[in-house]
């Protein structure tokens, strides 16, 4: 009964603030990014770069396993690349996630990568060839984004599953039978000839999908959209904002047990995106508060930023954490040491937070500004997995931030509301 009347309580609060009522936290959400080309290609040494993750906070790290390079020649494999980069996560303790994506042209009489193999077998024998050179990873995905014709043609979600997700997951778990293979890694809409996440999944269910996780890429739609607000209810798409409609279809298609990963969220700025970007500062609060939405939904056990560094083009992605030029952005610190408003009652705050970087418990320090300096309004150490909530002295307007007192890392600035 004090359990249900909790919950009870928690929802009433929910309500109050404005916040979707989700099912309680999730004890095991991990936090990590996706940026290929950085790791494998950015300055320094990937050696450094993945150092520089773990520094970061990054738990886990998506790669992608390009079948079209790797096995450009049916039975000559090349791993160069990836075992470059997944020794080096390796090394700083760092989880990898592993896609398995691309055609080559061998295996579809020529075509683009996005077309999938004539024989199901084929790609089969790619994910048991690729499962038993990396035998120590536990997370695998199968294909990318295969609801938009960019990356699968036909957008076909019998396709997807006969194909694809079936044939290669249990390829995958012949030899590692403790991996968990997720399916979908969804966009967060069809897209001009592709199918909507909402259908691509209820497809998926019909088809007879075997998987242990769904992936799914919940981008915002439009720079007005938070992670709580601003999404679409009633619409086929799914972005963070309407993350129920994902808990809910991901339910009823492939049962309650289902875990929740999403392998791909970027917020995009302005400068130097002018017509989808946000203000960076919107960008760093969007940031820390996409890791709290994902924590309270008890089914998501993974959040993967999207990128690290923007993309040369401003007609492609500009949701790094910093610029083209290496520049950071506030929301690079947002990412390490998110801090988060939950609710406020006259001169009193609510806030929740994380310091990500370190083991166990960590010491961290709630500083209020006042007079131009910044105070200690409250010293402590965060749970096991480094969150905290934390209810401090702090009126409307006043600022605050979080401090790692181990890094000298400071959060953005959080101004009370």
């Amino acid at each position: 009964m004090a359990r249900l009347l909790a919950l009870a309580c928690a929802a009433l609060v929910a309500v109050a603030l404005g916040v979707p009522a989700l099912a309680p936290a999730s004890a095991r959400l991990q936090i990590g990014v996706t940026d290929d080309a950085w790791l494998m290609f950015g300055p320094g040494t990937v050696e450094e770069r993945a150092k520089r993750l773990h520094d970061m906070g990054a738990e886990v790290v998506r790669l992608t396993l390009d079948w079209r390079r790797i096995e450009g020649q049916q039975g000559v494999f090349d791993w160069e690349r990836e075992d470059a980069a997944l020794d080096a996560l390796r090394a700083q303790g760092i989880a990898p996630i592993l896609v398995l994506w691309g055609t080559p042209a061998w295996a579809n009489g020529g075509r683009a990568a996005n077309v999938p193999p004539r024989s199901a077998s084929d790609f089969a024998a790619f994910a048991q060839e690729a499962a038993s050179r990396y035998s120590w990873v536990r997370r695998w995905i199968v294909w990318n984004e295969p609801n938009q014709r960019r990356w699968l043609v036909p957008p076909s979600p019998i396709l997807y599953v006969t194909r694809l997700l079936n044939p290669a997951g249990a390829a995958i778990k012949s030899v590692i039978p403790s991996a968990t293979v997720a399916g979908g890694a969804t966009a967060p809409r069809g897209g001009k000839g592709g199918v909507s996440p909402v259908d691509f999944i209820r497809g998926m269910g019909r088809a007879g999908a075997r998987l242990d996780a769904y992936a799914h890429h919940p981008h915002p739609l439009s720079p007005s959209e938070s992670p709580f607000k601003g999404g679409c209810d009633h619409c086929e798409t799914i972005s963070l904002a309407n993350l129920e409609r994902l808990l809910a279809e991901t339910r009823r298609a492939f049962g309650p047990r289902t875990r929740i990963w999403l392998t791909e969220l970027g917020y995009q700025t302005n400068p130097p995106d002018r017509i989808l970007g946000v203000r960076w500062g919107t960008q760093a609060r969007d940031v820390a508060e996409a890791q709290r939405r994902a924590y309270l939904a008890s089914r998501v056990d993974i959040l993967i930023q999207y990128l690290v560094r923007d993309e040369g083009s401003t007609a492609a992605w500009q949701s790094g954490l910093e610029t083209v030029t290496g520049r950071p952005k506030p929301a690079l610190h947002s990412f390490t040491l998110p801090l988060v408003q939950v609710s406020r009652r006259g001169s009193t705050t609510t806030v929740w937070g994380q310091v990500r970087p370190g083991d166990g418990g960590r010491p961290y320090v709630l500083e209020r500004l006042v007079d131009g300096d910044w105070r200690p309004v409250a010293r402590a150490q965060t749970g096991a997995r480094g969150f905290l909530s934390r209810t401090v002295r702090a009126a409307h307007g006043d600022r605050l931030r979080l401090v790692d007192p181990a890094s000298g890392l400071e959060s953005p600035t959080l101004v009370v509301v």
